[in-house]
């Protein structure tokens, strides 16, 4: 069967090359078209185009990019009249997902959803067009079933989060060996610095991680480098000998760092399922962030604090954040209980994401459905 699979940025290749692999497994004749990154590209799915070249931040960036985002739209359309796939998977990446959705539906597409847009954070009127546009939804927060079925009576599937799988699988790293290869200092313990992915945010994130390093000699500073940034763009931080850089290896600096700064995302789950005591870190573009308060409705922005339903990490979100309130977040989680009640609460937060298996889960459900949907063409 052909699958199209969409994805923008780069949690969405990581979740969609562990959904490939998974499809395939179930599915030896998959024909798999995706939007996405390298890694749904090693797994097996034909690149149309890259996440690096659709990944724009905030609302100010949109709209000065609105050009190029009408122009991605406009391929993608014509691009599945072309594949005419049996299924659209869209994972994520909701403003662009949520316009081909609403074309598709009207074209007779099957339309899937993986990873739900966040309407629960902001603009939950988008529910009106969910119901009309997604033939089925697949979420992986454990609240989010009870706010589409509950709240909106839209029934979705819950399959569990998909980075404990991607986490859980992984082959033990040899640590000695890491510190080797990356000219790490072997006898300081690592903080890690993730940034983000986009130019603009991680610009404006390691400015403010980095002004804190003349008070943390004892500790070695490792920049994660995304895999969509080369070496280059982060020269002009690494002029401190205390401050190391490795890239596109996040999951295996967490697995040896001793603790984290995180801007918010994905990257404050993973980092809480590596074990690593964290501080989250936001600051946006002013006019992106005016906008994004007025319409965000959470009482938190990382995905660890959301799905405990309480603060267990500390988040300095923008005028917050600044260098003195980052040192003593910082200086918090390096010991003493605030680092204790953050390990305890992130074992209690593993279980609540519902065990592993969520890219076979949804391949499952995903290719029972459209073989039912064939089988009943062929009978009418």
């Amino acid at each position: 069967m052909k699958y199209y699979i969409i994805s923008g940025e780069a949690s969405g290749d990581l979740h969609g090359s562990n959904l490939i692999k998974a499809i395939r497994a179930k599915d030896a004749d998959a024909d798999i078209r995706c939007w996405g990154g390298d890694l749904m590209e090693k797994a097996g799915g034909t690149l149309a185009k890259h996440y690096k070249e659709m990944a724009f931040m905030g609302f100010f960036e949109v709209l000065l990019n609105l050009r190029m985002i009408s122009k991605n739209i406009n391929y993608c359309k014509q691009d599945i009249q072309e594949i005419n796939p049996d299924v659209i998977i869209f994972i994520d990446f909701s403003g662009f997902n949520l316009r081909i959705a609403k074309w598709a539906k009207v074209k007779g597409f099957t339309t899937n959803y993986y990873i739900s847009p966040q309407i629960w954070a902001s603009r939950e009127g988008r529910i009106a067009d969910i119901k009309r546009d997604i033939d089925a939804m697949y979420v992986i927060l454990p609240f989010e079933k009870d706010f589409y079925e509950k709240k909106h009576n839209f029934p979705v599937n819950f399959v569990g989060h998909p980075l404990l799988d991607a986490i859980g699988d992984r082959k033990r790293m040899d640590s000695k060996k890491f510190r080797e290869e990356h000219h790490l200092n072997p006898e300081k313990p690592i903080i890690a610095l993730l940034p983000g992915s986009r130019k603009q945010e991680v610009h404006k994130m390691l400015n403010i991680m980095l002004s804190i390093i003349g008070d943390f000699t004892q500790y070695e500073f490792v920049i994660a480098g995304a895999p969509s940034l080369d070496r280059e763009f982060y020269e002009p931080f690494l002029t401190d000998p205390n401050v190391s850089f490795v890239h596109n290896k996040t999951y295996d600096l967490l697995e040896v760092s001793y603790a984290a700064l995180v801007t918010s995302g994905t990257a404050t789950l993973e980092t809480a399922i590596f074990k690593v005591p964290q501080v989250v870190c936001y600051r946006a573009n002013w006019i992106s962030y005016q906008i994004a308060k007025r319409i965000i409705t959470l009482d938190y922005i990382s995905l660890v604090n959301l799905i405990m339903e309480k603060e267990v990490v500390k988040e300095l979100i923008q005028d917050e954040l600044t260098t003195e309130n980052l040192k003593i977040a910082l200086f918090k989680i390096l010991d003493g209980p605030t680092r204790k009640n953050q390990l305890e609460a992130y074992a209690i937060l593993e279980k609540k994401l519902g065990g592993k298996g969520a890219s076979e889960k949804t391949a499952d459900l995903i290719y029972d459905t459209i073989s039912q949907n064939k089988y009943k063409s062929r009978l009418r």
